[in-house]
Order: C-alpha cells, then structure tokens, then sequence
C-alpha cells in the first residue's frame, strides 16, 4: 500500500512537470509572436462584433413586422376630486365623489356604449309590450356578487321597491312612484307603468344593491348603515378595497378610497391593477397632489391650470355632455313675463361669442332638445346676435332709452338679476351676456354666488333669470324643464327654472313622451318647438363639457358625449395606462 501511494504520488508529481512544460512551451512559448497577427485577430474579432450588432439591429428593425406597441394591462391609477365622501350606496349618491365609487363599485341593469347608445350591463336584452306600459328585463347568465353571491332578479326587485319606500329617502323616489316591479323568474324582471312612458328604458342605469346583505337592515337606517361607507358588495368592475385618511386639518383632509379588480365582472376583469379615488377638502390641496404626482388624474375644474395646460406630460379631454347650458327667463317676474322683452334679449345675445368665450369647442345649443337628438329640428332653431332687430322691439313695446341708456316703460326701468354659480366659465359668459344687453338699453346686475347658497336660490326660484346648465340626457323627454306642472311649488323638483306655462306645450310634450314609434315622437315634439320657439322662455347657448386632466394617456377613454360625469366609467374596465411591444 505504501509502494503503491509513492507510485502515485510520483506520477502525480510528474504530470505536474510535464503540464508545466506544456504551459511555458504552447501558452507562455508563444505569447511573443501575438505581435506580429495581433492585426489578424483584431480583424476576427471585430467582424464577430459587427455580425452580433447586425443581427441585433435586423431583430429590432424586423420587430416592427410581427410586434407593435399597444397598451397593456396594469399600472396603479388614482383620480383627485374636490369634495367628501359620504356614501357609496347608488341608492343616495348624489355629490361627485359617491357617483363616481358608486359607478365603479355597482352595476345597473342598462348602461350606455361608447356612441353613448343605451346597451345592457347586468341585463343583456329587455322588450316592451304594444302598449308600452311593460317592460320585460332578462339578466345575463352566472351573475355574481363582490362575496361570490349569485344575483338575481330578487336583488333587482328589492332594489327598486327599496327606493319606492318613503322610509328609505331615497333621491330617486320621484322617478319610481305607481311602478309595479315583480322577478318573473331568477333572471327575469318585469316592470309595469300606470301609463305609457318611452323614455323609461334610460331610468334603469342605476345601480343595483345586495338583498342578501340590505334585507336584514331596517329601511329607515338604510342611510346611515356601516354598508355604504366600511365594506361596500357591489357587481361593478372594481370591488372594494379600504377608505384611509390624512391631515389633521379639516382644511387639508384627503381621504383615500381605495378599489381593486373584481375578477368575476361580467364583462372581463379590469386591464388596470388598481384604482383609487382621492376626495380632497380644498382645491389648492388637490391641484398639489397632482403637480406632485401623488395622483395621476383630475376631475371636476372648469379650466386647466396654466402650468398644467403647458406640461407635457398633461393629456386634457373634453368630453361633451349631453346637457345644455342656459339663460331661463323666470316668466312670472314682471319684467320678463313679456314675451317682447324677452324675444329681445335673445336677439340682442351672441351665442358665437359666448362659446368663443370658452376655452374648448362646445357644442352649440339653439333648441330645447340637443342637436342630433331625435325630434331636434332646425327649422325651430333659436336665432341671436340680432341687436338692431332687438332695439326695434323693444322700441314697438314701448321701451324708451333714457339719459343714462337704460331703457324704461311707465317710469319702470328695464332692469333684472342674472344669477349664477360662482365659477370662471359661467362668469365669462353672465358678463359678456350683461354688456350685450346693456348695448340694448337692458340693465343687468350680475349675481355671483357659492355653490351652496345658489342651490337654495335654484331650489327655491328666488331669481330674476339663472345662467345654469341642465342635464338632458339622450332621450329627448324634457317635460321635467317645460311642462306646466314643473314649475308648482308642490312638484317633486321644481325643475321648470323658467316657470314656464304653455297649454300648447304641455300637450306636445305629454304626446311624445307616451309615443314609442320614434317618427311619430318626432312629430309631436314639432308643436312644443314651435311654441318654445314663439314664446322664448329661455335663451339656449351651448353643450357643456367634462374637463378631464391626467398625467398619463388613458387609453380607452375617448372624448365622446356622455351623460353624466360618472358615465366616464362606463368602458372603465377597459382603461389601459401602460404601453409595451406585443405580438401582432
């Protein structure tokens, strides 16, 4: 054994010596002659360099054939809003922020495409009956709760007696009053009208609630139970995630509500990772938070901010709603109630210049129903920018010009406040509408006020005339704004802000609500045009819009009309912020 350890050890020793001489002869032997080919392998190894780069420059001009960029799913979102949250419960969202969480968070049974056509969401199709007194509602198959619950027509049921309940105050009451609501089967709901109302279809895009979570809880406390604002089950694209909040400072509180994909949303789980909505309590804090990035998104200013207009990374879109804004004459102040005086002041008004006034390219509104909407009929159209034809009027009416250039008649000036929200856009346009009428003799006194003390003075009629934009929707039934019956003070909301009253009207109107043949609806909307037309209770100027400011190109959101600001969501599962290559 000790022989056969020296015997290895030896040829251990030996190999070593001779890979040793190897090395010195065939490495270290040889390095001096490297001098004289190093041209030669320079050579070699710049044309393996030039091939490498030519095959990777060949791939990445080549990727254009089989790969484009495109948007990809992911990224974390938020939005900033001015304002406090309060609810998410669609059964009492009112404010911006709770339509906005109440719009991601639940479903409604219609909703509206991207040409702002009504299309099913939780429904996937509904008939009605030759009478147009029922509708037929069919829910999509395999529907499911935030909890993995299944829905049913029990929820849709439960949520439209719900809102029928005086003990449950819900906003939406007034809408839902004499409508029998029954679930046909688990996914047929069936609704019944005392008479016939074509415009009823759009009155289902509300969102509906949980009867398995809601039915234990006493309708009167519906408003202020813990579901509405600590853990919210909805069917809509996003569930749930947290509510937090910062700042001390009642000045400086933000509040964070916090949404995540529901994967077993009916139309595909969201592209985006996550989505946040932040409700800041001032408007400085909020335009910090987005300078800052700490949001990428804003909503709800009139303009953009210089700086923000100017940076390059801000995408800005105007998207039109199909509302209008106008001028309601109130009719039963004694200088408006003349139908002369204010024939004048739409034609002494320059609705060109009060939309240049702006800073987007608003649609103009010249009717009482918007352009491209059915029954609108240019031959009804509401003309301005007429001040000699105005002054004639007025001077056939009886109105003299006085020393001062104010008009008057039997020692009574012609003289009236125009009252209007305290912000930048309807500023512009109550000014420049005041120096157009003052060009006529017209004294107008200009009225700024808070949001909060000018909806008292809209709820309670306490104007002159009102600069304020209404919502009209697609459907052309504007009976709420025109009809007699609205400007009562025992109406449910008192929305004829002109006090308008027409006996020619309220028939036309009446008539095409009830009509489901859209030719014949047309028709009958001819007579109210007319008459609106003729005795000129408002003066229509334009088509306001959604201001939306964001950090990134939001893909998936086009500037299309829509009805309400919440509806920006309506294809929200879709929005994708992030680009990347992807395979053709």
């Amino acid at each position: 054994m000790r022989r056969q350890i020296r015997r290895q050890r030896r040829r251990l020793e030996e190999v070593s010596r001779h890979t040793g001489e190897l090395f010195e002869k065939d490495f270290l032997g040889r390095l001096g002659r490297l001098k004289a080919v190093w041209r030669f392998t320079l050579v070699w190894v710049l044309l393996f360099v030039l091939l490498g780069g030519c095959l990777v420059t060949q791939l990445t001009a080549l990727r254009s054939y089989y790969q484009v960029i495109s948007p990809v799913p992911g990224g974390i979102y938020s939005e900033g809003m001015e304002g406090s949250f309060t609810t998410a419960n669609p059964l009492y969202a009112v404010s911006d922020i709770d339509t906005s969480v109440a719009k991601l968070l639940f479903s409604s049974l219609l909703t509206y495409d991207s040409q702002n056509h009504l299309t099913g969401d939780l429904a996937d199709r509904w008939t009605v009956n030759d009478a147009g007194t029922i509708y037929t509602v069919h829910l999509r198959p395999n529907l499911v709760w935030h909890d993995g619950r299944p829905l049913t027509a029990d929820d849709v049921v439960f949520t439209y007696q719900t809102i029928q309940n005086p003990d449950a105050q819900s906003p939406l009451r007034s809408s839902w009053q004499n409508v029998s609501v029954t679930a046909i089967n688990n996914r047929t709901v069936s609704f019944t009208l005392p008479n016939p109302l074509s415009s009823f279809p759009y009155s289902l895009t509300n969102g509906i609630v949980p009867k398995h979570i809601l039915q234990a809880i006493n309708v009167a406390d519906l408003r202020s139970t813990s579901f509405n604002t600590a853990d919210p089950i909805g069917a809509g694209p996003f569930r749930w995630g947290s509510l937090g909040q910062s700042g001390g400072d009642p000045a400086t509180t933000e509040e964070q509500i916090s949404l995540v994909p529901f994967a077993q949303y009916w139309a595909g789980a969201p592209k985006l990772s996550s989505f946040s909505i932040h409700a800041f309590a001032s408007h400085e804090a909020m335009l910090k938070a987005y300078r800052d990035r700490a949001i990428t998104a804003l909503v709800g200013l009139d303009s953009a901010p210089a700086d923000i207009a100017k940076d390059n990374s801000t995408y800005i879109y105007n998207l039109p709603l199909t509302a209008a804004v106008f001028t309601f004459f109130k009719t039963s102040n004694p200088i408006l109630q003349d139908p002369k005086v204010r024939q004048a002041l739409v034609w002494a008004a320059d609705r060109g210049s009060a939309i240049q006034r702006l800073d987007y390219p608003a649609i103009p509104a010249d009717e009482p129903l918007l352009r491209g909407q059915l029954g609108y009929d240019r031959a009804y159209i509401q003309t301005t920018n007429k001040p000699s034809q105005a002054r004639a009027l007025l001077d056939s009416d009886g109105w003299s010009v006085g020393v001062n250039g104010i008009r008057t008649k039997n020692g009574q000036p012609l003289t009236f406040a125009l009252y209007e929200t305290n912000d930048s856009e309807y500023a512009r346009i109550a000014t420049l509408l005041r120096n157009q009428w003052r060009d006529i003799g017209v004294d107008v006194k200009v009225v700024p006020q808070q949001p909060a003390d000018f909806q008292g003075t809209l709820s309670s009629h306490a104007y002159d005339a009102v600069l304020y934009g209404v919502s009209i929707g697609v459907d052309p039934d504007v009976f709420v704004y025109w009809d007699s019956s609205q400007a009562d003070i025992r109406s449910a909301n008192r929305l004829n802000f002109s006090e308008y009253k027409s006996t020619t009207a309220d028939v036309a109107l009446e008539a095409g609500r009830t009509r489901l043949d859209s030719q014949l609806r047309a028709v009958k909307y001819k007579t109210f045009l007319q008459a609106w037309q003729q005795d000129v209770p408002a003066l229509a100027l334009y088509q306001p819009r959604l201001l939306y400011i964001s950090h990134v190109q939001v893909h998936g959101l086009g500037e299309n009309q829509i009805n309400t600001d919440a509806d920006r969501y309506n294809n929200v599962q879709d929005w994708m912020i992030h680009t990347g290559w992807v395979t053709r």
